[in-house]
């Protein structure tokens, strides 16, 4: 008899890949074989992304090159920049990024080449678009508009400049720095394993990044650090156990906790509880840091399970001034690097990917014409 299917394709190995590694038991994360520990707060997210399209943390002057790239291709194509105000009249947020890349890909030059130097380009041309297709739609939505990006200010701080219209402290942007650091890539998740799958078939990378997108779009893979932030807000600050053991109690999923691969504390969430508490002390309100710190204890205490990366991201991107509802696109802004490298890596060394299924319906079923049926 032959084994039943795992639900989910739990432990199942579904692709060979050299960009990133976890160690579920020991709570260790590794981009191209360097430890998240090491790498964030050190790194900036350029360096990561060089690292992770193009196999090696930069030198110096490869790092200038790469950063003149992103800044040559930050600029937004005619066909994106003629439809952004009506589909941010439209379509939300994740929706709105779908369709936006989706029409970037008509826009790009290497729109019909999956070469690996075509991949390189468009791959630098999505990180860098990402965050100003972000930006924009905010600005269309709000009836606002945004300044134009400085080539000599990094992704983390044109972003913060041009999403919350003003000028971010240079601690403020070392932090977002590190988030886009830390969100970079996690292996065969949910968005990574779509888009491999189009870029398998030898579809072209806009159209695979598409599909990385529409896939982080559900709340079972995306959105979580948004809803960890409507709960905070929605428990008064002196309930938050009553108010964790009330959910739990109802049968309630607390959102920010536990991860199917970490047996142990995400290793990004240790970074993100860091930030959340040095911003809270910056802005002289320490009210969601310290409901989050007591919702964390609460919820190992009742259920054991520890933080996950969206847990402290909630508080940290709201201490930074970015709206609640943009907290998943902000992870597109990071996830861009992974995705692209992923798609590169796939069209490195194809194969289609078609999983075998089990059939569960109906069989020797009798066809019937019409009148008997």
């Amino acid at each position: 008899m032959a084994d039943k299917p795992t639900k989910g394709l739990a432990d199942v190995v579904a692709a060979s890949t050299a960009l990133s590694d976890i160690d579920g038991k020991a709570g260790r994360l590794f981009y191209r074989g360097y430890d998240i520990h090491d790498l964030a707060g050190r790194a900036t997210f350029e360096e990561t992304a060089h690292l992770l399209q193009r196999g090696k943390l930069p030198t110096r002057s490869e790092l200038d090159a790469y950063g003149a790239e992103l800044a040559r291709g930050r600029e937004l194509g005619a066909l994106v920049s003629a439809n952004i105000a009506e589909i941010a009249e439209k379509q939300k947020p994740m929706e709105a990024l779908r369709s936006l890349v989706s029409l970037s890909g008509a826009d790009d030059a290497d729109k019909d080449s999956i070469a690996p130097e075509a991949n390189l380009r468009k791959a630098a041309r999505l990180v860098a678009q990402q965050p100003l297709l972000v930006a924009r739609y905010h600005a269309a939505r709000t009836g606002g508009s945004i300044p134009d990006a400085d080539p000599s200010l990094s992704i983390a701080a044109n972003f913060l400049l041009q999403v919350t219209g003003r000028t971010p402290a240079p601690r403020e942007v070392e932090i977002f720095d590190e988030c886009l650091v830390l969100h970079a890539d996690h292996t065969m998740n949910a968005s990574t394993f779509a888009a491999r799958v189009c870029a398998a078939t030898l579809s072209d990378m806009h159209s695979a990044i598409v599909a990385a997108i529409g896939t982080l779009k559900g709340p079972l893979h995306g959105g979580a650090n948004e809803q960890v932030m409507k709960t905070l807000e929605s428990i008064p600050a002196d309930g938050v156990a009553q108010a964790v053991r009330d959910k739990l109690a109802a049968h309630e999923k607390i959102m920010g906790f536990g991860h199917r691969v970490y047996k142990t504390e995400d290793p990004r969430a240790t970074h993100l509880r860091r930030m959340s508490a040095e911003l809270a002390e910056a802005t002289g309100d320490d009210t969601y840091y310290r409901m989050s710190k007591e919702m964390e204890e609460v919820v190992f205490e009742e259920k054991g399970l520890y933080p996950n990366v969206d847990f402290y991201a909630a508080s940290v991107y709201h201490y930074l001034g970015i709206p609640t509802d943009l907290f998943t696109p902000v992870f597109s802004i990071s996830r861009m690097s992974g995705w692209t490298a992923h798609v590169i890596e796939q069209h490195a060394d194809n194969r289609l990917i078609r999983p075998d299924s089990e059939y569960i319906g109906e069989t020797d079923q009798k066809w019937k014409p019409l009148e008997e049926r």
